[in-house]
């Protein structure tokens, strides 16, 4: 089986292909420390989706070149996990050089470009050598949707397969779908909180709070719901922080003019106090969605956590990388800057949910295309699956 280098992992690797947040046991270490674990689902996905022997970080800031010159050697090929790298401010360190000096096939696992708000996506210079790099040593890059493949092909790489994202495809089961339950019986909703959000990419940030404070108080009253957060650093110390971090989260939130205004009120406070989640662990998570029978809202990684786990899942779309994920997979969405109010009974409805099972069935199918012709051991096939059963029998 392969040996795989990581560009930019996000955690530490557990149990051959699981992924934790880095010293995940240690909460005070940063609790006051912003990031993302939905990049850890992205991070975790991919090596789930994959046959290898041993997994290890490829360093692209300073590192010495005989370090470089060793691990190719030991290893077969980069992955760079998917995110958001195809933007104008990515600081991609000594990543040509060590490229250059590596010489091995980097694979582009469901990257990805966001829109501004404004004018047109102008990537650096050295952005466009890096990509070009990647895409050189290849036989695809592999994006999350149309929006991505064109931004790679305007600057002259031809070689782009859409294939989404890896979190979609996590469990290797091709025959997953999405079958809704009678509405009444649904009892149990998470609701995915991206308090945080940027002007360069939603266009109104009334609207995008206002609705969003609105959708988590309609869903509690009318279910018995989970806040799911991602990292946040308030968001975080509602769970973990001690009695003196929890008061001092709600001072932040309510000193902040756009969130006491907009966003955080009572009904709202009391939510955050009682229902609000948060991990460091993204089996977690896992576990987390599939005791739940809808998870909807605003993140992008946690809703598409549940679409995995063949949970329903809606999302509220407000820029480019929300759009381009549900219209590669068809997944029911809500515009939050379309104007329309928001109903739940609009988007229950089976025929939409198999446009999506389509559309996630060929994608599939596209990832799958995808890794095998970049010479990556995999298992999205059921000889793939069985190839790994029998290695870890074996091992």
């Amino acid at each position: 089986m392969a040996r795989v280098l990581v560009m930019i992992p996000a955690g530490e690797v557990y149990d051959h292909d699981n992924v934790r947040w880095y010293k995940h046991s240690d909460i005070q270490r940063s609790i006051d420390h912003y990031h993302n674990i939905g990049d850890a689902f992205v991070f975790e996905s991919s090596l789930k989706l994959m046959n290898y022997e041993k997994v290890a970080e490829l360093p692209i800031a300073g590192p010495p070149m005989e370090k470089i010159d060793q691990l190719r050697e030991e290893y077969d090929y980069v992955i760079l996990r998917g995110s958001n790298y195809i933007n104008r401010e990515m600081n991609w360190r000594d990543t040509i050089p060590v490229l250059k000096r590596l010489g091995l096939p980097v694979i582009a696992f469901g990257v990805g470009a966001q829109a501004p708000v404004k004018g047109q996506l102008e990537l650096s210079e050295e952005s466009k050598a890096v990509w070009r790099l990647i895409a050189d040593s290849a036989t695809s890059v592999g994006v999350r949707g149309a929006y991505s493949a064109q931004v790679l092909n305007d600057i002259g790489i031809k070689n782009v397969r859409v294939i989404g994202c890896p979190t979609a495809f996590r469990r290797n089961n091709q025959h997953l779908r999405i079958k809704l339950p009678a509405l009444d019986t649904v009892k149990k909703v998470g609701v995915t909180v991206r308090r945080e959000v940027s002007p360069t990419y939603a266009q109104d940030i009334q609207r995008y709070l206002t609705l969003h404070r609105d959708l988590i108080k309609e869903m509690a009253n009318r279910f018995d719901i989970t806040l799911m957060a991602q990292g946040e650093v308030e968001e975080k110390k509602m769970v973990f922080g001690t009695g003196e971090q929890k008061e001092d989260a709600i001072a932040a939130l309510k000193a902040n003019r756009w969130v006491s205004d907009w966003y955080f009120d009572d009904a709202i406070e009391k939510l955050y106090r009682e229902r609000m989640y948060y991990s460091d662990v993204v089996a977690d998570y896992e576990t987390l969605v599939r005791a739940h029978q809808l998870v909807l809202g605003y993140r992008l990684h946690g809703n598409l956590m549940a679409l995995a786990n063949g949970v329903p899942s809606i999302y509220f779309t407000y820029d480019s990388r929300t759009a381009e994920f549900a219209e590669t997979y068809k997944i029911p969405s809500y515009d939050v800057f379309g104007g329309k109010p928001f109903r739940l009974e609009d988007y229950w409805d089976q025929s939409l949910f198999d446009q999506y099972n389509r559309a996630w069935f060929e994608t599939y199918g596209e990832m799958n295309i995808f890794l095998t012709e970049n010479g990556v051991d995999h298992k999205m096939t059921e000889t793939g699956r069985r190839a790994s059963d029998a290695a870890r029998r074996v091992a």
